[in-house]
C-alpha cells in the first residue's frame, strides 16, 4: 500500500507541472530587479560614486504550490489528500526553521493560543462600526470593544470621548488616522519625517494630499528646526502631522512635545491634527521609565498600533483610536448592515479581537512591563556584544531596535531575515528573542565577517552618516 501511494504521489507531481504561461506574462521580468527610482539615502561602495541597487526577494512563481482540479477517482485513492498533507508538513518544517532564524522584523513569535482553536470553525466578521451591532450575528464586537476600552485607558481617553476599531494591519491604522486628519482639515498639508513608515506616503498618494518630507536627526528622530522652516512655508494652510513612536529602521521616537510646541509657537494653534504612528513602540513606551507620554490629554488626534507586533497576535491586525468628535465626518448609515461604518475596509477579521482580548487578559499591564524590560535588556546586550567585536552599532535610548553595519552577504541577510536600508541593517529584539538566539546570531555573524574583511586586512565601511561618528567603528572613527 505504501508503494502504491508513493507512485501515486509521483504521478500527481507529474500532473502538477505548470503549463506554459502566456507570452505577455513573464515572471522573470517581474523578478528582475529594476533600478531604484530614488537613490536618496542609499549608499554604495565607499568612494565609488555608485548607488546601491535595491535587492529584491526571490520570484515566488518559481516555488509556488499549484492548484489543479481533483481527478475523478481522488476520493477513492486518497492520492490528493496525501499529497496535500505532505506539502503542509514540509511547509510546517520550513516555518519552524524560519521562526528560529527570525530577527529583523518586529513580530513577537512567543505565543500560545491553543485555547482559541475551538473558535476556528466559525466565520467571524465584525463588518461595520464596532459599537453598533449589525444584522450579521457571527461577530466578536463584545471582545473588540473590550480591547478598545483597554487601549483608550492606556492613552487616557474617556469612553464617551473616543472612537476606534481593530484594523486588519498597522498600515490601515495609519491610512485611517491620516484620512481623519484630512477630513478635519480638507486643505491641510501633511508633514512626515523622511524616516516615517512608507504607509504614510502611501496615504498621501491615495488621498492626493500635498506631503512635505521633513529631515531627521542622525538618530532618526524628526528635525524640529527643519519642521519649523517647512511650516513657515505653508502658513495659510493647516498642518496634518505624522509623529513616529518608533521609526521603521532606527526605532527613533519623535519628540511629541516639541512637535506640539513648534506648531503652537508658529501660528498653528487649533489648526493642526496629529496622528501618532505607534506600530511597535506605541505599546512599549507606556512601560518605559522616563519615556515621554503618548496621551490624549495632549492635543493629538489619533494613535495606532499593530496587534501582531509586540502583542503577538498570529494574524496581522492593529488598533486605531481617535476622538469621537472627529469621526462623524467619516461615518454613514448602511441599511444593508443595519449599522454605521467609518472604517476603511468594511469587513474585518472577527478572530483578531478575540486573540488580542485573550493576550491582554493573560498578561495585563504588569506582564507587558516585564516583557518590555526584557526586550530592552537584551537589546543592550546585543549592542554591547557588537561594539566589543568592533562592529559599528547604534541603539536609541527608548528602543529595542539595534542598528549596525549591513552584512556583505545577502544570503546571510536572508538567513536571519534582517531588514536593511542602504549601508545599515537592524535586529528588532522582541519577547521571543532570547540571549541564546542572539549568541547564535553573533557567532555566525563574526565567523562570516572574518571572511568578508579577511581577518581585519580589509576595513569595514564607514557608516557615521547613518548612525553618528560616536557609534561608528571604521578606521577613521575607531577609538
Amino acid at each position: 500500500m505504501v508503494g502504491s501511494v508513493g507512485n501515486g504521489l509521483m504521478d500527481l507531481r507529474e500532473k502538477e507541472k505548470v503549463e506554459p504561461l502566456p507570452r505577455e506574462f513573464d515572471p522573470e521580468e517581474i523578478a528582475r530587479p529594476k533600478p531604484p527610482l530614488e537613490t536618496e539615502g542609499v549608499g554604495g561602495e565607499e568612494g565609488s560614486g555608485k548607488s546601491r541597487e535595491i535587492v529584491l526577494g526571490r520570484n515566488v512563481h518559481t516555488m509556488c504550490f499549484a492548484i489543479k482540479e481533483p481527478e475523478a477517482d481522488d476520493e477513492v485513492t486518497g492520492e490528493r489528500e496525501a499529497y496535500m498533507a505532505s506539502v503542509l508538513a514540509r511547509y510546517r518544517r520550513s516555518l519552524i526553521d524560519r521562526t528560529k532564524h527570525h530577527l529583523g522584523y518586529p513580530y513577537n513569535l512567543d505565543f500560545d493560543y491553543g485555547a482559541l482553536g475551538q473558535l476556528q470553525h466559525f466565520s467571524i466578521n465584525n463588518l461595520g462600526d464596532p459599537f453598533i451591532e449589525s444584522n450579521y450575528g457571527v461577530h466578536s464586537r463584545q471582545f473588540e470593544v473590550g480591547v478598545l476600552d483597554w487601549f483608550a485607558r492606556l492613552w487616557e481617553l474617556e469612553k464617551n470621548e473616543y472612537w476606534g476599531y481593530i484594523t486588519n494591519c498597522g498600515t490601515e491604522g495609519n491610512l485611517h488616522g491620516i484620512l481623519v486628519g484630512r477630513e478635519v482639515f480638507p486643505d491641510g498639508v501633511l508633514y512626515a519625517s523622511r524616516e516615517s513608515h512608507y504607509s504614510i506616503f502611501k496615504a498621501a498618494r491615495m488621498y492626493r494630499m500635498e506631503c512635505v518630507k521633513v529631515d531627521t536627526l542622525v538618530s532618526g528622530e524628526i528635525d524640529c528646526t527643519h519642521f519649523k522652516a517647512s511650516l513657515l512655508q505653508n502658513m495659510e494652510r493647516p498642518a496634518i502631522v505624522n509623529v513616529n513612536i518608533g521609526t521603521t529602521v532606527k526605532g527613533a521616537v519623535d519628540d511629541l512635545d516639541m512637535v506640539i510646541k513648534t506648531l503652537e509657537e508658529n501660528g498653528f494653534k487649533d489648526r493642526f491634527y496629529i496622528h501618532c504612528d505607534g506600530a511597535l513602540f506605541g505599546l512599549m513606551m507606556p512601560f518605559v521609565k522616563r519615556a515621554p507620554k503618548v496621551t490624549f490629554t495632549k492635543p493629538i488626534g489619533s494613535v495606532s498600533v499593530s496587534g501582531h507586533k509586540f502583542v503577538g497576535c498570529p494574524m496581522p491586525c492593529g488598533v486605531q483610536i481617535t476622538r469621537s468628535k472627529h469621526i462623524n465626518v467619516l461615518s454613514s448609515n448602511v441599511e444593508y448592515l443595519a449599522s454605521r461604518d467609518a472604517t476603511i475596509m468594511g469587513s474585518r477579521n472577527g478572530h483578531a479581537p478575540i486573540f488580542l482580548w485573550y493576550t491582554l487578559n493573560r498578561k495585563g499591564y504588569r506582564g507587558f512591563q516585564k516583557e518590555v524590560q526584557k526586550c530592552l535588556r537584551n537589546a543592550h546586550y546585543l549592542k554591547d556584544r557588537l561594539k566589543e567585536a568592533g562592529i559599528s552599532v547604534m541603539l536609541n535610548e527608548l528602543s529595542s531596535t539595534v542598528v549596525f553595519e549591513r552584512p556583505k552577504d545577502e544570503e546571510f541577510v536572508r538567513q536571519w531575515q534582517l531588514a536593511c536600508e542602504g549601508n545599515i541593517a537592524h535586529v528588532v529584539v522582541m519577547p521571543n528573542v532570547t540571549i541564546d538566539k542572539l549568541d547564535s546570531f553573533l557567532n555566525e555573524l563574526l565567523r562570516h565577517r572574518s571572511c568578508w574583511y579577511q581577518e581585519g586586512n580589509i576595513s569595514p565601511p564607514c557608516i557615521a552618516a547613518d548612525i553618528g561618528e560616536e557609534n561608528c567603528c571604521c578606521a577613521l572613527h575607531r577609538r
